[in-house]
């Protein structure tokens, strides 16, 4: 338990902070499950792209970690040959 009302008010933040983030990162994570599934892979990339950039935006995971996901779909989209 915090001692003081500042070391409180952090913990509560934090908390607040964590499901935020957590939220953020599972619907990046859904987004890019949806490219490796779906028929339309350009539309869902598209979909990934934004999530991924809001995701940067909000401080959620680094902008290099986010290129090298979308490269690596981008990558993924173009080896699939499509119908």
């Amino acid at each position: 338990m915090p001692h003081t009302k500042s070391t409180a008010k952090r913990v509560r933040q934090s908390e607040k902070k964590r499901l935020r983030n957590k939220a953020v990162k599972s619907h990046v994570r859904t987004m890019i499950k949806k490219v490796t599934e779906s028929e339309n892979k350009e539309e869902a990339l598209r979909e990934a792209y934004s999530a991924l950039d809001k995701a940067v935006k909000k401080g959620v995971i680094h902008r290099n970690a986010a290129a090298r996901k979308k490269s690596r779909l981008t990558k993924l989209v173009k080896e699939t040959p499509s119908s």
